[in-house]
């Protein structure tokens, strides 16, 4: 089993020129050959800034792929019979079969929302579970969400592919605690920085990916050939399976 993952922060599909642009996005995803992508800020039908398009749908009916979204944030409206949503997605070239959801609303009432996409793909008739979050600016928020990942994969019983906009910074006390049971991809395989934000002259590595050590990396890089698509750039990491590894 040998398969590329990706992880980009989509920015609603608005990109560094202000313009938004399902088609770019589409087109970085497909020319980059990932297997299974996370997406985070992702839109559905969320309002005129993103022209109220469902945008993981449209996506995934353009790259051919399977997918799955949980919303962050959901706002019913009067004028719509669709909730206003936005939040975190996950398209992939094989079949996605199971989808859970996890709400990181842990004080009621609060505005900006965070949430965690956690499914199960069939991969070469192996089951692997795939992960994908936007954490929180706040440090006591941020503490809890990692937190909560963090005993989430420690009782995993499958290997785990954990991706998303971290806004942390290597080597923090939320990079370690993760790093306790999951591969930093870029600290195993990357050359160089890293950094994904912002895609215009980047100078911080916020977007990761994390995976279990049953999973060998054999290479991570950071995509920068159509850097105006949005304000991160993506992160690829190309990974197998240990030839011993019962996965």
């Amino acid at each position: 089993m040998k398969i590329k993952v990706m992880t980009f922060n989509i920015h609603h599909c608005k990109g560094m020129d202000k313009k938004v642009d399902l088609y770019r996005i589409a087109n970085v995803i497909e020319n980059s050959k990932a297997d299974v992508i996370g997406l985070n800020e992702v839109d559905k039908h969320f309002s005129n800034r993103s022209l109220n398009k469902n945008q993981i749908h449209w996506l995934a009916q353009q790259l051919k792929l399977d997918y799955a979204f949980i919303p962050s944030i959901s706002i019913n409206s009067k004028k719509s019979k669709s909730a206003r949503q936005y939040g975190n997605a996950l398209l992939s070239r094989f079949p996605i079969i199971t989808k859970k959801f996890h709400s990181f609303n842990f004080v009621p009432g609060l505005v900006e929302k965070r949430s965690l996409l956690n499914t199960t793909i069939q991969i070469e008739g192996k089951l692997l579970q795939f992960l994908v979050t936007h954490l929180s600016l706040n440090r006591y928020f941020h503490k809890k969400q990692t937190n909560y990942i963090s005993n989430l994969i420690h009782n995993t019983k499958l290997p785990v592919i954990l991706m998303g906009d971290w806004n942390m910074k290597p080597e923090s006390q939320a990079w370690y605690k993760l790093t306790n049971h999951v591969q930093d991809a870029w600290l195993v395989a990357g050359k160089g920085s890293g950094y994904t934000y912002p895609s215009i002259r980047p100078r911080s590595r916020l977007d990761y990916i994390f995976i279990s050590p049953e999973l060998k990396i054999i290479e991570t890089e950071v995509k920068t050939s159509l850097a105006i698509a949005s304000d991160h750039l993506p992160l690829t990491a190309t990974i197998m399976r240990y030839k011993n590894a019962q996965v």
